[in-house]
């Protein structure tokens, strides 16, 4: 059993409370353990000034912050997103492109906020599951005769300790992991992003496939968890 008393092969106890605040029209509140992640959609009726005036897509884009008491110690406020901010902002917004069709979506842009409140291993993942949610009630509130939703999405974590594959990772098992992957996929069970990494330690192709499985079962049930809110 792990420390949390879960078995290898399940998520952490998810809580999510849908419409969390009022001024935006898509906001979730969204927990896995002990990490919490605040996840909202605004949306601007303009497009993103580096796109062309008359291109008939909109546009999603997601910011990423760490909030200062969401650690021990302390992080930093800064103004700028840094390096590791950077690259989960724009995995965040990768992520929720890849299921939406963005000519159904007008010319508007829409803004995907994921704010961690409390940090206990897999922002990244719990930040892409909310932030789904949260853009799915922002893109409803529009009345569009067509959804431009073409399928859902969700994030999970898996990796390696002691040897053994294990779904849904605390900080305390991810900092001491030997392989940690972050596995983003669509409801059709396509992959959206795979990121793998062997922290002193070569997996195999046979491991790989174990992380794989584990991942894809962990997501179906998020899906079936998003699927409630």
């Amino acid at each position: 059993m792990r420390s949390d008393q879960r078995g290898n092969d399940e998520l952490r106890t998810m809580t999510i409370k849908r419409r969390f605040i009022e001024t935006t029209p898509g906001s979730v509140l969204i927990s896995a353990g002990k990490t919490m992640v605040f996840c909202s959609a605004s949306i601007v009726e303009e497009l993103p000034k580096w796109m062309p005036k008359d291109s008939p897509r909109g546009w999603i884009t997601a910011e990423y912050r760490m909030l200062p008491g969401s650690t021990n110690p302390r992080t930093p406020r800064n103004d700028k997103p840094d390096g590791r901010a950077t690259e989960i902002q724009r995995l965040i917004g990768r992520s929720l492109r890849s299921v939406v069709d963005l000519a159904k979506l007008g010319q508007r842009t829409i803004y995907i906020d994921c704010d961690v409140l409390q940090a206990d291993g897999g922002t990244r993942t719990l930040s892409i599951t909310g932030a789904f949610i949260a853009m799915r009630d922002a893109i409803d509130s529009l009345g569009l005769a067509e959804s431009p939703i073409m399928d859902s999405v969700a994030a999970v974590s898996v990796g390696i300790i002691d040897g053994v594959p294990v779904l849904d990772l605390p900080y305390s098992e991810d900092s001491n992991a030997e392989v940690d992957m972050n596995l983003v996929m669509t409801g059709a069970g396509r992959f959206v992003e795979i990121q793998g990494t062997g922290e002193e330690y070569a997996f195999s192709e046979t491991e790989l496939q174990q992380l794989l499985a584990l991942g894809k079962k962990g997501i179906c049930e998020l899906f079936k968890i998003q699927k409630g809110f």
